[in-house]
């Protein structure tokens, strides 16, 4: 097996792999080769002797994220350490009171940093499976997310109930709402909650945007079948499935 293009250089050049020395190649969509180094040339690619091939199902819980959009180089901090925990979905929410907002001419631009952060966090913490980063929503789009998902939570640091009360659901969509540094709107909370949200807080303080998301579903995914040692995002009893590359 060749693995060359970028994936290539960066193994050959950054990461400096030598003949002999393992590793893992993924395709981003479930499916991960475990091989070791037989050799590459100076600087654009490698041949690996494949030893196994393990395919990752999707997990029957997905975790959907909707992060309201933050300043400077919060949002790509936000989606690396929601790809890192372990979310399948980002999305990037223009909420009321986003201190920024994506101009028409630059949303594509700016969703793709998203993409590249999401990528680059993916590669670092060996998910076989990487995250979707969904298009620009507002808060209608929001809302609809909302109402087809099997559970929704939306962080609110003046809601009642802690997160730590939360059922889960067994399978579908679980939504968590993130909202912006200026705070979600008064109509935008009704409007949530209304639409089947469960508002929490996470505890006694306010994290920021580009943090809160990873602690709610760190507290979510603590007592969840998806944190199970060994638990790799397989099939009902955690396990991918593995297989010989044929020769």
């Amino acid at each position: 097996m060749t693995v060359d293009g970028s994936e290539g250089r960066h193994a050959v050049t950054v990461t400096r792999l030598r003949a002999g020395e393992a590793i893992h190649v993924v395709d981003g969509h479930g499916t991960r080769v475990i091989g070791s180094v037989r050799g590459h040339d100076a600087r654009s690619s490698c041949e690996v002797d494949v030893e196994t091939v393990e395919h990752e199902v999707e997990p029957r819980l997905r975790l959907v994220v909707v992060q309201a959009l933050a300043k400077g180089e919060r949002g790509e901090l936000a989606v690396e350490q929601l790809t890192e925990i372990g979310v399948d979905v980002i999305v990037p929410w223009s909420a009321a009171h986003c201190v920024v907002q994506w101009k028409q001419d630059r949303i594509e631009k700016s969703r793709q940093r998203w993409m590249d952060a999401a990528r680059a966090a993916a590669k670092q913490s060996r998910r076989a499976r990487f995250p979707i980063v969904a298009e620009l929503a507002d808060t209608a789009a929001v809302v609809a997310r909302v109402r087809e998902a099997r559970g929704a939570v939306l962080l609110h640091e003046s809601a009642a109930q802690g997160i730590a009360g939360v059922s889960l659901p067994e399978s579908g969509d679980l939504v968590i709402v993130v909202g912006p540094e200026g705070g979600i709107s008064d109509g935008e909370l009704v409007t949530l909650q209304a639409a089947g949200a469960t508002c929490v807080r996470l505890g006694p303080s306010v994290l920021r945007t580009s943090s809160a998301g990873m602690a709610a579903v760190a507290a979510l995914m603590a007592s969840s079948p998806r944190w199970a040692v060994g638990n790799s995002g397989g099939d009902d009893r955690g396990e991918p499935r593995r297989g010989r590359m044929p020769s």
